[in-house]
């Protein structure tokens, strides 16, 4: 374990975290939140927004799959994703929603046609698991991205969304 150079609990708060906040925008799972809290501490981004019907820590099912991650990332929650995308906003993040929708950008193309976006804080907002994210908060947002997809199914699993956007804009 001293090999694989984890932070404690105190190391990971101090440490400077990626200028990257996810939204979760009334996600039903406590499984996915969970795993969204692991997949932000192994990419020690800034920190979660969960809003709406979202489930909020300390609970048993979300810690199953967070394993302490609840710990390390910092978390707010909000009543309303728009509140929470104009607080973001507001503090200079570029906000985006993860989502097929009319207008959206490629996550292949994106950084592409916004070559300086990793030099401002950014925040990513993904949708409930059944109706994504909700129009409003696309609407908020200063834009879609969407993660391509060939096959029948088209669309994933809101931790498996997160894990590739994260990765993408971290690397």
């Amino acid at each position: 374990m001293d090999e694989l150079g984890r932070k404690s609990v105190e190391d990971f708060k101090m440490a400077n975290k990626k200028p990257i906040v996810v939204v979760m925008d009334n996600i039903r799972s406590m499984h996915n939140v969970g795993s969204v809290f692991r997949t932000s501490d192994g990419f020690l981004i800034d920190g979660i927004c969960l809003c709406g019907f979202t489930p909020q820590p300390p609970h048993r099912d979300i810690h199953k799959t967070a394993l302490g991650a609840t710990e390390t990332v910092d978390w707010v929650y909000y009543e309303n994703t728009t509140d929470a995308v104009d607080a973001l906003k507001q503090k200079g993040y570029k906000v985006y929603a993860i989502e097929q929708t009319e207008g959206s950008i490629s996550l292949e193309q994106f950084k592409q046609l916004h070559p300086n976006i990793s030099e401002q804080p950014v925040a990513f907002v993904f949708g409930n698991e059944v109706d994504g994210v909700d129009e409003d908060v696309i609407a908020a947002c200063d834009g879609v991205i969407e993660i391509p997809q060939w096959g029948m199914k088209h669309s994933l699993n809101i931790s498996v969304a997160a894990a590739i956007v994260l990765w993408e804009f971290v690397r």
